[in-house]
């Protein structure tokens, strides 16, 4: 679920978990171990490792800054002023979600709500043109 909180100066919008790409993965691995079974055991592991990401990482929304959190620890921020462009991949089904900052490139893996990023994305940087529908 999609948490919103505000105090009188700022709102933060929490993203909720989206747990579809690591459980397709580890699913589609499993019939894969028959052929191949090194690449299932790749893209098992790979699954589980996105499905613990998707239960410990958060992204929050501030009115100045995307903020990263892992068990209610904050590890980084992005202040929406060093952004230079956002896209999110693929339409049909949203898997990668890509942002440039002036320093640096950021591509994450759709584990949290497209709908609500792609909400507030725009709400924050609407300048963006090239953004592609979640």
């Amino acid at each position: 679920m999609t948490t919103i909180s505000t105090s009188e100066a700022k709102q933060t919008i929490e993203l909720a978990p989206n747990y579809k790409i690591p459980l397709v993965l580890i699913i589609s691995a499993l019939p894969l171990a028959f052929w191949q079974p090194w690449v299932s055991l790749a893209i098992a592991l790979f699954g589980l490792f996105l499905l613990f990401q998707t239960a410990t990482i958060r992204l929050k929304f501030t009115d100045i800054t995307l903020e990263v959190y892992r068990s209610e620890k904050l590890i980084r921020n992005f202040p929406y002023q060093d952004w230079l462009n956002w896209e999110i991949f693929w339409s049909p089904v949203p898997i990668l979600f890509y942002f440039r900052e002036v320093k640096s490139i950021h591509f994450l893996p759709i584990i949290f709500d497209p709908k609500t990023l792609k909400i507030c994305l725009e709400k924050h940087l609407p300048s963006n043109q090239n953004s592609i529908e979640a």
